[in-house]
């Protein structure tokens, strides 16, 4: 079983504490912290850009995941890059305006992983053609956007389908989920192939 890696997102930090934040939850055990970066366009919400990530990585050698869920990724990726990411996902739907594939590369090519991200209503098969070309898929388990929505137990087959396809495969993907995530549910999610759980 591969090792379970846990990612604090600093969305829900104090951001007028955010060091302290840091600190407190490497303290406490994380590996990861995510960064979610919102635009108010692809979702309904805003939250922060590259230079947050910037303060982040200067009090953390913790890697720095960072989901955008953002139009047009492709423009903001060396931003992010620069700023200090280990790990970059972007969004497969079409409604994230971006060429899915050169994305991938220019994340990769700044010397970061590259993730793909699945909401909830979007089919799995969307990431077929990109296989090759990540190296972490993210299964939301809420509608993204806003903290506090119910994990959706339903994006479990979507979890189980992407751990059988790393069966099979040399290249294996961490497979990431966010939303809803707690003991329970982090325990579902552990049961049916996730390896990463943004908390």
């Amino acid at each position: 079983m591969r090792k379970v890696i846990i990612a604090p997102s600093i969305l829900a930090a104090d951001f007028s504490r955010l060091a302290e934040e840091i600190h407190h939850v490497e303290a406490a055990g994380a590996d990861w912290i995510h960064c979610d970066i919102m635009d108010g366009h692809f979702v309904d919400n805003i939250s922060f850009g590259p230079e947050v990530v910037r303060l982040a990585r200067k009090e953390t050698n913790l890697p720095l995941d960072v989901h955008l869920m953002i139009e047009h990724a492709d423009r903001y990726v060396p931003r992010f890059v620069k700023a200090g990411a280990n790990s970059i996902t972007v969004h497969v739907e079409p409604e994230a305006k971006h060429d899915i594939r050169q994305t991938l590369q220019q994340i990769r090519d700044g010397g970061c992983r590259a993730g793909l991200t699945l909401n909830p209503e979007t089919p799995i098969e969307m990431i077929k053609p990109f296989l090759s070309r990540f190296d972490m898929l993210l299964v939301m388990t809420v509608h993204p956007g806003f903290g506090g929505q119910p994990f959706r137990a339903d994006q479990m087959e979507k979890v189980r389908r992407a751990a059988k396809w790393n069966e099979s495969r040399k290249h294996k993907v961490d497979i990431e989920v966010d939303g809803g995530i707690n003991a329970k549910t982090a325990r579902i999610s552990i049961e049916n192939g996730a390896n990463v759980l943004v908390a």
